[in-house]
């Protein structure tokens, strides 16, 4: 008989936090991929709120977000900063409940702090040389 084992397989460990500055940049980043723009000062900021809501955990439940809050996490979940999850259980009445999460996708922050984004240039041409020549009042409402 052979005495077999098994090597144990080195396993990273899963983070769940990430920090407020890599939050910023992955929703900065992740919103460029979309062709949306996001300056520095305010991804911090949507950072700021977003992870208000988190604090130490990486998970939040849904019913505690006002529906301005749902639609940023939303657009967060689109560029894959969120993930959600459900719950479901049996009352003792026999009915479903479903409970819905919010969850950090620490992973893809990671990975979408890491990205090199590319930043255009638009240099002005002539074309855009028209709204220059235009008065100031012709901008005004006409009654």
């Amino acid at each position: 008989m052979k005495n077999v084992t098994k090597e144990k397989e080195s396993v990273k460990p899963t983070r769940h936090f990430t920090d407020i500055y890599k939050l910023s940049s992955a929703i900065s980043k992740g919103l460029s991929l979309q062709n949306r723009r996001m300056n520095s000062e305010e991804s911090l900021d949507a950072a700021e709120h977003l992870i208000n809501f988190f604090g130490y955990n990486d998970r939040v439940i849904d019913n505690m977000l006002e529906p301005e809050d749902r639609d940023a996490f939303y657009t967060m979940e689109d560029i894959g900063v969120l993930q959600t999850e459900r719950e479901e259980t049996t009352l003792y009445d026999g009915r479903e409940w479903r409970i819905h999460y919010w969850i950090l996708n620490v992973s893809r922050i990671e990975t979408l702090s890491k990205y090199k984004v590319e930043e255009k240039v638009v240099e002005e041409s002539e074309d855009f040389q028209i709204y220059d020549q235009m008065p100031e009042d012709f901008w005004k409402p006409t009654q």
